[in-house]
Formats: C-alpha cells, sequence, structure tokens
C-alpha cells in the first residue's frame, strides 16, 4: 500500500534541545510522570474531522489544504484514503485513539439508508486498520448541525420528522461506536438552543432534548454499549444561545432529567472561554461533581469572539488542565485535539508540526503540573485557608450539627470578627512561576 506521507518517518523523541521541527521536545511516551507513563496520563486522540477533512476553509474564503489524500472527494475512494492517511498519521505520531462524527467517514447520501450503507463498508475497512495497528476509538457521535434540515436543532427541532432523523442519526453512530470499540458517545447541541426567545418554547425544547438523549442511553445499554455519554458544553455559536451553555449548566440539565448516572463531561478549552470561563474552572466544575469524563484538547484566541480551535500551545493553560485531571485521578476518556491547523498553514508538514506542538505543550504540562503537586505549597495553603472549619464551630457547621441560633450567638459573642486571612494570590502565582521557570 502506498505511503500517504512517504517524506515524513515516525516521530521521535529529541528532548528539549532539539531543533528538529519533525520531532518531540517533551513529549516522552514512556517518561514516568507521577507513578505512571506519560502516554498514560496523555491518552490522545486524533479528530477525524479537522485532520483528515478540514481544509482550512473559513467564512471569507475556500479552503487552502488539500485534503484529497490523491482520491476523487466526495467518494468513497475518498473515504478509503482517508482511512489510509488517517492511520498512517496516528502511527507516526504514536497516537493511539480517534474519535469521529458519522459524516467524517463517509459523503452523506440523499437517501439515509444509502449512508447507513456507506458506513458500514468504510467502518468494515476502519476495523481492518484498528486490528493491524492496535488503535482504538475513543468516541463516536452524529453530526446532526451542519446539514440544512438541522437549522433549529436536532433534538430541539419544531419538526417531529427531523427529530425522527436525528434519532436515526444518533442510533447509527452508537452501532458504529460499539462496533469499533469505542469508549465513549459524545452529544454536541451545535444547534440545539435559539436565536430569539420569540418564537421558543424553552421548555418543551429542552424536554426534547432529554427525550433524545434518554432513547440514546436505552438503545446503546440494549446493544452493548457500556462507556460514558458525553455532554460538550458550548454557549454560543453557530446558536446564539446553546441549551449547554457551560458545564454547571449541562451538569444541571442532566439532573434535572435524570441522565447523570450515564453522563459526564467532554470539556472543550475554546467553548469554556467562550463562556466566560477559564479551561481549569469548567474543568474543575466537572470533577467536584463526578462528571470529569473526556476533553477536547485546543485553545481559543481571546482576541477573536468565536470558536478558532486552534492548537494547544500555552504550558500555563495546559498545566492547569493537567493539575485538574491529576488532582480528579485522570480521566475516564482522552485527550482529543479537536483543533486545526491556521489556515495558511496548509502542508503535510504543518499537519504533524501542529499535532508535535499540542503533545508537547501537554507533555510540558503534565511534569509541570506533577512538580506543583508534588511541591505541596499550593495543597498546604488551601488547607491552611480553611483551618477554621476543622475545629470548634468550624466543625460543628461542616457536621451538621450546630443550629443558625448556636451560629447567631456565637456571632454576638465575638461581637465582629477579624478579617479572614490573606488569600495571597500573588504568593500562589510565584510558586507556579518558581515550578515552571526555576531551576
Amino acid at each position: 500500500m502506498r505511503e500517504i506521507f512517504e517524506k515524513i518517518g515516525k516521530i521521535p523523541y529529541e528532548g528539549s534541545k532539539s531543533k528538529n521541527p519533525l520531532a518531540f521536545k517533551f513529549y516522552n511516551a514512556d517518561q514516568i510522570v507521577a507513578g505512571k507513563p506519560m502516554k498514560v496520563h496523555l491518552p490522545f486522540a486524533m479528530a477525524w474531522w479537522h485532520n483528515l477533512c478540514g481544509s482550512g476553509s473559513d467564512m471569507f474564503g475556500p479552503g487552502t489544504a488539500d485534503k484529497s489524500f490523491g482520491a476523487e472527494i466526495g467518494t468513497m475512494a475518498h473515504a478509503r484514503a482517508k482511512v489510509d492517511a488517517g492511520f498512517e498519521f496516528m502511527q507516526k505520531l504514536g497516537i493511539e485513539e480517534f474519535c469521529f462524527h458519522d459524516i467524517d467517514l463517509v459523503p452523506e447520501a440523499d437517501d439515509i439508508n444509502e449512508t447507513n450503507a456507506r458506513l458500514e463498508e468504510i467502518t468494515d475497512y476502519i476495523l481492518e486498520k484498528m486490528q493491524a495497528t492496535g488503535i482504538r476509538c475513543l468516541w463516536g457521535t452524529a453530526n446532526m448541525f451542519s446539514n440544512p434540515r438541522f437549522m433549529n436543532g436536532a433534538g430541539s427541532s419544531n419538526s417531529a420528522d427531523v427529530f425522527c432523523f436525528a434519532a436515526a442519526q444518533v442510533k447509527k453512530a452508537l452501532e458504529l461506536t460499539v462496533k469499533l470499540g469505542g469508549r465513549g458517545y459524545v452529544f454536541w447541541g451545535g444547534r440545539e438552543g435559539y436565536e430569539t426567545l420569540l418564537n421558543t418554547d424553552m421548555k418543551f425544547e429542552l424536554e426534547n432534548v432529554a427525550r433524545l438523549m434518554k432513547l440514546a442511553v436505552a438503545y446503546g445499554r440494549s446493544i452493548g454499549f457500556t462507556g460514558d455519554f458525553y455532554i460538550e458544553p458550548k454557549p454560543k455559536e453557530p446558536m446564539k444561545h446553546q441549551y449547554d451553555f457551560d458545564a454547571a449548566t449541562a451538569i444541571g440539565f442532566l439532573r434535572q432529567y435524570g441522565l447523570e448516572k450515564d453522563f459526564k463531561m467532554n470539556i472543550e478549552a475554546n467553548h469554556a472561554t467562550l463562556a466566560g470561563h477559564t479551561f481549569q474552572h469548567d474543568l474543575r466544575v466537572s470533577a467536584i461533581n463526578g462528571m470529569l469524563g473526556s476533553v477536547d484538547a485546543n485553545t481559543g484566541d481571546l482576541l477573536l469572539g468565536w470558536d478558532t480551535d486552534e492548537f494547544p500551545k500555552d504550558v500555563y493553560d495546559t498545566t492547569m488542565c493537567m493539575y485538574e485531571i491529576l488532582k480528579a485521578g485522570g480521566l475516564t476518556g482522552g485527550l482529543n485535539f479537536d483543533a486545526k491547523a491556521r489556515r495558511p498553514s496548509y502542508t503535510a508538514e504543518d499537519m504533524f508540526q501542529a499535532f508535535i506542538l499540542g503533545m508537547d505543550a501537554f507533555a510540558l504540562g503534565l511534569i509541570k503540573a506533577a512538580a506543583i503537586i508534588e511541591d505541596g505549597r499550593i495543597d498546604q495553603f488551601i488547607e491552611e485557608r480553611y483551618a477554621s472549619y476543622q475545629t470548634g464551630i468550624g466543625a460543628r457547621i461542616c457536621s451538621g450539627e450546630a443550629t443558625l441560633e448556636e451560629l447567631a450567638t456565637h456571632a454576638a459573642k465575638m461581637r465582629a470578627p477579624a478579617l479572614p486571612g490573606s488569600g495571597r494570590q500573588e504568593y500562589l502565582e510565584g510558586v507556579v512561576n518558581s515550578v515552571l521557570f526555576g531551576g
């Protein structure tokens, strides 16, 4: 079989002093960090849509990158060529998992029955590649936002026929996920939301989204899917207001409709910042609610007001991400590079270098996050900051024994409390800097 990226070999680890643009500087898969090999902490995955389908097109112009891989785009020959390219790409980078939408894999036909036949054909071929390489499927999903039929959403659509079509896509995508051994199934509500409340029955739409998710859970479990279902929060774009606004909103939705036992969060960095949060915030919210599942590893440009899906490069961000993940005991899912090279970066070398950038940024973030935890000063400070709840009236508050009258009596005896201890934010930020950049 022909080699698609014939000018690029397997990407080696050469260390931080290397100037080789096609080598890892920090990602050393077998290096032990916090008791485990780096590749265990960093279960990287390739996003089929961006890496194999995205040509760099935007709202102002057509694509710049050739993603034909030697075949005619829009054909099943091209679908097979993408499989060949994807598995060669993952092998050369040492990436062991991938994620997909249904219509990433094959061109969508006018008849869903034909689309499904194409999906069966291509996943048979993907299975062959998986068995030959040991590469796995992290998660699958259905694209229920691109086609014009989903202009008003899928589960939240005002059309029962569109709802049925969405259900059919979910059914097939679940079957494919099980067929490929996927560990998760994602719902991203790309158009589950509204542009104006003047034409929207919000209560009905939320209930219908929940109905679709409950149907998916029931069917998935019936065909042997044992993994987690995920919600991927995003506040806006393409809809002005999407129902899965952020992690807290999505968790509240799951609990409202009794879905919390089957679902976790798939947190994307760029989506968190669009919601006005940090990446770390949505990871923490998910973790403390027992719902941190998987991560879409990317970043946005804070000077731009949309979802730019850039490869992660800021080591502060990746350090804080891995800090949260290590503190939470790791991920049940993986680190999916839902990211794309910039439009002027259109060569095969750019594809590889973008992943090298992201994998190195997360590897360095992992190393530094483990060092922050081992350093212990931040944990010690937080423990001391809340020490007043360990004894006396504080302990009674936490145990639930104290009454409101008792607390009021305690306050009256004090007359006025002393100021709380200093938050020492600048000191703690200095600690982080000393770990990141110290000798």
